[in-house]
Parts: C-alpha cells; sequence; structure tokens
C-alpha cells in the first residue's frame, strides 16, 4: 500500500505541485480581498462592532433590572393569645407607667379599634384631648403607633 501512494505521488507530482501552488493562490487572492473588504468598509464594521457590544450591554442591563430579587424574609413575632381567665388589671405597671384613669380609657378605646373622632364622642371630650392623651400613652409606652400600644399594653395586662 505504501508503494503504491509513492508510485501515485511520484506519477502525479506535477499535478500535485500544481495544485497546491493554485490553492495559495487562491488562498492569498481570497486574504487580499478580505483585507481590501474591511479596509474600504472599516468604518461600518467598526459602527456595527459598537451597536453589537452597547445592544448586548443593554440586553444584560435589563435583565438584571427586571428580573425579580427573590429572597425569603422570615419574620418572627410573638402572638399573644387571650386566655379564658378573667382580666385582672395589673396595677403595679399602671404605677410604674404613671398612666392615668382617662388614658387607660382611651387605650382600651384604641384597642376596640375606634377612631380618635369615635372616642372623643363616646367619653365627650374634644378630637385634641384623645389625641394628646394618645401621645401620653405612646411615649409611657414607649411605641410609636396605636398598634404597638394595643400590643404593649395587652402584653403588660393594661387592658383585657
Amino acid at each position: 500500500m505504501i508503494f503504491s501512494t509513492l508510485y501515485f505521488v511520484r506519477r502525479h507530482s506535477q499535478s500535485i505541485l500544481y495544485g497546491i501552488v493554485l490553492a495559495l493562490l487562491l488562498f492569498v487572492l481570497k486574504w487580499l480581498e478580505w483585507r481590501f473588504l474591511i479596509i474600504h468598509h472599516l468604518i461600518e464594521i467598526y459602527i456595527a462592532a459598537v451597536a453589537l457590544l452597547f445592544t448586548g450591554l443593554g440586553i444584560w442591563l435589563a435583565i438584571k433590572l427586571t428580573s425579580p430579587k427573590v429572597r425569603t424574609v422570615v419574620i418572627e413575632k410573638e402572638v399573644f393569645v387571650k386566655s379564658t381567665e378573667t382580666f385582672v388589671l395589673n396595677e403595679a405597671e399602671v404605677l410604674r407607667l404613671g398612666l392615668s384613669k382617662r388614658e387607660l380609657e382611651v387605650l382600651a378605646k384604641i384597642s376596640e379599634g375606634l377612631s380618635n373622632q369615635q372616642i372623643a364622642d363616646q367619653l365627650f371630650v374634644s378630637v385634641n384631648t384623645i389625641k394628646t392623651h394618645s401621645s401620653s400613652l405612646f411615649d409611657k409606652l414607649e411605641v410609636r403607633n396605636r398598634i404597638q400600644a394595643v400590643e404593649k399594653a395587652r402584653r403588660l395586662r393594661l387592658i383585657p
């Protein structure tokens, strides 16, 4: 088999050489054609490359900005269950906090979910008086809103 290959190469050496030269010449011509094409259209090629770069960057940025950020947040909160036993006011806590009888009444009405106007109507005072009592309650209980005040008051057994 080796002899037949060598015989074939010797017999057709001029044709093989001629084919290799033509292939190299064709390669050089194509290379020159591409080089001429690139030099002739350099600005267009540059603009297209920049456009592709910014398109890819825009797509990547849009995906990053619009993809939902999935986070699992666990919030632990104490839940106080009303006991079946009868309510007994924690007098020691009332004295410690310095709560007046009227403030306790306002706190009880807040825990019922009444608005300032409804509390004022039921206690026969002005809305500003209720706001003053509420503000005083928030300061004494060290809370910021009605919900926190009711939760803390229940925990301290100031309201049922």
